[in-house]
Formats: C-alpha cells, sequence, structure tokens
C-alpha cells in the first residue's frame, strides 16, 4: 500500500532530545572551532609576517596574542637550526610547489625552550593565481621525538650488544681453540724409518670437537699411536677425550698390546660413566716396530672406521677388523685385533667418521669408504704428507656437507725419491 499523501511516523521523544543534543555540540562558532584546535595554525603574509595564528599554538609557545600577530615573523618563532632550514629549505620548497608538507622544525618558546613540531603549509591564492598569504598548521611532535630518542637509544644499545657479543664470541672461541689444541699432540714426533702427517677439522668454532689421535714411543724402538672419536661435543667431550688419551698413553706403558690397551681404556670409562650420563667413543690403537726395511703394525679397533693401506705398487685394502665394539658401553666386549706390515712407499690412514659420513652431490648421499678407497687408489703411492694434503682439500670441498669433526692420521715408510711428496 502507497504512503503518499500521510505524514511519516513520528520518533520517539527520547531520539528528539538525543538529536537536539547533539546539534547543539555542533553549534561552536568557526572561530572557536580554530582558535582551541588540537593542533596549531598560524597565517602569514608572504614575507612571513604573522597575521593570524590560534591560541593552541600560543598556549604551546607562552605568548599573547598581540606579541605575535604584526610583530613577528614565523621564522622569528624557530631556533637558529630551524631558522637556516627554513630559509634553505623550507621557503624555497614552498615558493616553488606552493606547498610543503611533514616538515620537522623546532620552534623557540617564549621561555627559550625548543618544541619539536611537523609544519605544512599551503600557499593561498587569488583569482588571477597571485600568492595571498601563507596557511600553517602546526603539529606538536614532542612525543614522536620522545620515542625517536628512545629508539635511537634502544638501537645504540642493541649495537653495543651486539659488539659485545662478538667480542665474547671471539674470547670463547680462542678459549675453545687453545683447549682444543691441548687434547690433540702440538707436533707428530720423529719416528726412525716412519713418514707421518695428521689434521684436524672442527666442525664449529663454537664447540669443542670430540675426535683425538696420538703418536708417542714405547721401549724397544716400538711406538704407539692412536685415534678416535668420543661421543658428544662440548666441555663433556673434551673431558672424556682427556681421559682417554691419558689412559690409553698409561695403559701402553704397562702393555702395549692393542686389546688390552683398549680393554683398559674400556673399564675405565664404563667405571667413570656408569651414571645416567653415559659416554662411549670408537677407537683404534696399534703398536709400530721395525721389520727389515718396514715396519709391523699391530692394531686392535673397537667400534671405529677399517684403516685404509695404500700400497707402494698402487693396491689399496682396508685392514678389516670386524666385530669391534664400542669403547665404555659393555663391562665386558670383544675387540678384534689384525696385523700387517708397510713396506717402503706403503701408507696407511686413520681417520674418524666425519670424512667418510659427510654428505655430498644434491641427493646429499654419504661420502662413504668405497669413495675413500677409490681416492686412495688414485693416489698411491703417496706419502703421508701428500696424503693429508690431498685429503685436506677434499674436505675444504665438502662445504656445509662436512658438519662433523673429523681426525685424520698417516703413517707411511719412505721410499726412493719416485713417490709423492
Amino acid at each position: 500500500m502507497s504512503h503518499r499523501g500521510h505524514c511519516p511516523p513520528q520518533q520517539p521523544d527520547d531520539d528528539a532530545g538525543t538529536n537536539a543534543t547533539f546539534t547543539a555540540l555542533l553549534e561552536d562558532s568557526a572561530e572557536e572551532l580554530y582558535d582551541r584546535a588540537p593542533c596549531g595554525y598560524l597565517s602569514t603574509l608572504m614575507d612571513g609576517t604573522i597575521a593570524k595564528i590560534n591560541g593552541t599554538l600560543l598556549d604551546w609557545l607562552g605568548y599573547e596574542r598581540d606579541e605575535v600577530v604584526g610583530r613577528l615573523r614565523f621564522s622569528d618563532l624557530l631556533t637558529v637550526g630551524g631558522k637556516l632550514y627554513h630559509e634553505t629549505h623550507f621557503a624555497p620548497l614552498l615558493h616553488l610547489h606552493g606547498e610543503a608538507s611533514g616538515i620537522a622544525l623546532e620552534l623557540r618558546t617564549a621561555a627559550r625552550a625548543q618544541l619539536p613540531v611537523l609544519v605544512t603549509s599551503v600557499v593561498k591564492r587569488g583569482t588571477e593565481g597571485e600568492p595571498l598569504l601563507i596557511r600553517t598548521t602546526v603539529f606538536d611532535a614532542r612525543e614522536r621525538r620522545s620515542y625517536e630518542r628512545e629508539l635511537l637509544h634502544g638501537r645504540k644499545v642493541a649495537e653495543e650488544a651486539r659488539r659485545q657479543a662478538e667480542r665474547d664470541r671471539a674470547r670463547l672461541q680462542h678459549a675453545l681453540a687453545v683447549l682444543q689444541k691441548s687434547l690433540l699432540p702440538e707436533t707428530l714426533p720423529e719416528v726412525p724409518n716412519l713418514r707421518s702427517a695428521a689434521y684436524y677439522h672442527a666442525a664449529s668454532p663454537d664447540q669443542l670437537g670430540g675426535d683425538f689421535y696420538d703418536l708417542f714411543p714405547l721401549a724397544d724402538e716400538k711406538w704407539a699411536f692412536f685415534l678416535g672419536d668420543v661421543c658428544g661435543k662440548g666441555p663433556e667431550a673434551a673431558a672424556v677425550t682427556s681421559l682417554t688419551r691419558y689412559t690409553l698413553r698409561t695403559a701402553a706403558m704397562h702393555d702395549p698390546d692393542p686389546v688390552t690397551a683398549l680393554t683398559t681404556l674400556n673399564r675405565v670409562l664404563h667405571q667413570r660413566y656408569t651414571g645416567g650420563d653415559t659416554r662411549f667413543c670408537t677407537a683404534v690403537f696399534g703398536t709400530l716396530e721395525p721389520d727389515g726395511d718396514g715396519m709391523r703394525v699391530r692394531l686392535a679397533a673397537g667400534g671405529h672406521p677399517p684403516a685404509l693401506v695404500m700400497r707402494a705398487d698402487g693396491g689399496t685394502e682396508y685392514l678389516a677388523t670386524p666385530g669391534g665394539m664400542l669403547v665404555g658401553i659393555l663391562p665386558q666386549p670383544v675387540f678384534t685385533p689384525a696385523e700387517t706390515v708397510l713396506r717402503q712407499g706403503d701408507t696407511m690412514l686413520l681417520y674418524t667418521d666425519g670424512l667418510t659420513e659427510a654428505r655430498i652431490g644434491r641427493d646429499r648421499a654419504l661420502y662413504g669408504e668405497e669413495a675413500l678407497q677409490s681416492l686412495g687408489g688414485e693416489l698411491a703411492p703417496v706419502s703421508p704428507d701428500a696424503l693429508i694434503a690431498a685429503l685436506t682439500d677434499l674436505l675444504s670441498s665438502f662445504g656445509d656437507g662436512l658438519n662433523d669433526d673429523a681426525a685424520l692420521l698417516a703413517l707411511g715408510v719412505p721410499t726412493d725419491p719416485g713417490i709423492r711428496s
């Protein structure tokens, strides 16, 4: 049904009262709204003389109206630095484009205090485009300036904290490097009719590694060597490494038999770490003694990768020690002995699994013992020094695929100058 010709429905009295109150709130004059606006307003002649200014800005500055209007220019309200910026940047920009927005300046109050503000000015033009006056809006930026100071202070504190952290890390890395070095022989001793070389790669400068090796003399022209890998990293692993090296050296002095030495080490580790903090290692221990023009090698391994022997005729073979158990886990483990003779031009390589378990290629496959033997075949015959140099380059080529420590120890009997060195 059409409602044309009918009076509209009446609104409730409460709505009428609300509308009346709302209307009364909007009855403020434009002049009052201008004068008590939440930001500062002023109008200046083209030469900068202040022609009009609102009460808000006067309150901020601490001036009376008659002290400002017609007496001061806008630039007179600025600090020295603000005046310089106004003359060199703000005023030229305003005259060129007719407006300038969001310019950060500092006003100087009647009490000579500084008031940070953001200023936006627009040139008002006449009907023919001639400039008449400049209208400027001023926003109080004290809270923003305080925030910026806090932000700058925070950045300075953060930067100093970063620098301090870098200094602390450098000191820590130096301390760890010194400690790591103390867990390895500084140099390998000179052994008659034998050449030796070693290399240690630390996976991280921020952590102590658990790999170790050594070469030292025994009685009756015999020498002992060992190489191994302690489970874990950090100070705990370093403590086990130190205990392992000391135990193997001491055990070898009493009985250099490789199986006996590893059995002694197993007993010490098993008794020391029988609680919840189980610690163990893999290790290979051996002895060297003259055998004609070569050196007889007797060794035993506990859960360790087999030694690789590269012969003078170019052949390669692993010195198998099957069934050797981890050292420190069981009270009565089985350790497997092995024996060989290194003749002139032969070299034997001991290594930790950081080498063979490195990841290579796009598929991140293990490098593996087969690839290591193939490389040994390409290099053989090779001196210990040349072998370690080649393997050092190989480890470097793995990049981030090498994520574990790697220790290398090469022992070889020298031959004629035809061998690589």
